[in-house]
C-alpha cells in the first residue's frame, strides 16, 4: 500500500513514519510537513508544504490510504481559532482532496470523548470532524479515540502528572480502561487496522485500542 500522512512530526506521527517504513506490507510513505523530518529512506516522500495552500499539492495526494494525525493544543495553537484552524479545517480539507482523489481508505487519530454534542470546546471539534469525514466516500473509515498519551521525553508537566495518577490507579485496579498509552503502541496500531478491519467505518475507543 501507498500511505500518506499529515501529522508526520508530531510524537504518534514519528513513531508511525518509522513504523510503516518497516512494514513490507507499505511500499511506499508520503508525508506532508511544514519543516523536513531529516529522514531519508527509499520508500519516502516528503513534500514541504503550506498547509493553508494544499489546492497546490493536490495532484501528489494520491494513494491507498490516508493517515489523519494533524493537531496541536490551545497553549501551542494561541486562541480557539487557531487550534480549530489546526485540528478541523486543515485534516478535513485533505481528506475531502484525498477523497475527490479517489483514496479509498482513511485512518483519522481523534480523541477520547468526541462528539458534536460536546460542551467541551475539543471535544465538540473533535466529533465535527469525525462527522465531516464520515460524509466523504471512503470505503475504509477507521476512526481512533485514544485517552491520554504517553509521549517520549515529554515537557509537558499536567501530562506527566495525569499519567502518574493514571498509572497508580490502575496498579490497583481502577479505571483500567483509560489507563495511559504510550505512542509506540498507538502507532502500531495505526499501521495495523486497515490490513485487518473490513470495509465500512470503525469508531476503536480507549481499551478496544489495545485489543486491536
Amino acid at each position: 500500500m501507498k500511505a500518506l500522512i499529515i501529522g508526520a512530526t508530531g510524537a504518534t506521527g514519528k513513531d508511525l513514519v518509522n513504523l510503516l517504513l518497516n512494514d513490507a506490507g507499505y511500499v511506499e510513505v508520503v508525508i506532508f510537513v511544514r519543516r523536513s523530518t531529516g529522514i531519508i529512506h527509499p520508500k519516502l516522500s516528503e513534500f514541504l508544504i503550506d498547509f493553508d495552500k494544499l489546492d497546490e499539492v493536490a495532484g501528489f495526494i494520491s494513494g491507498d490510504i490516508l493517515f489523519l494525525l494533524l493537531g496541536t493544543t490551545m497553549k501551542e495553537a494561541g486562541s480557539k481559532e487557531k487550534q480549530r484552524h489546526v485540528d478541523y479545517e486543515i485534516p478535513l480539507k485533505f481528506a475531502m482532496i484525498a477523497s475527490g482523489n479517489g483514496i479509498p481508505k482513511v485512518v483519522l487519530l481523534s480523541a477520547y470523548g468526541a462528539s458534536t454534542k460536546s460542551r467541551i470546546f475539543y471535544s465538540k471539534m473533535k466529533g465535527e470532524l469525525e462527522e465531516g469525514i464520515e460524509k466523504l466516500t471512503f470505503s475504509q473509515l477507521i476512526i481512533f479515540r485514544p485517552g491520554l498519551l504517553l509521549r517520549k521525553n515529554t515537557d509537558r508537566l499536567g501530562e506527566r502528572i495525569s499519567a502518574s495518577v493514571l498509572k497508580v490507579l490502575n496498579a490497583i485496579g481502577f479505571i483500567r480502561k483509560f489507563r495511559p498509552m504510550p505512542t509506540s503502541i498507538l502507532a502500531d496500531k495505526l499501521s495495523k487496522a486497515p490490513k485487518v478491519l473490513s470495509d465500512g467505518t470503525h469508531i476503536i475507543a480507549l481499551d478496544k485500542i489495545f485489543e486491536l
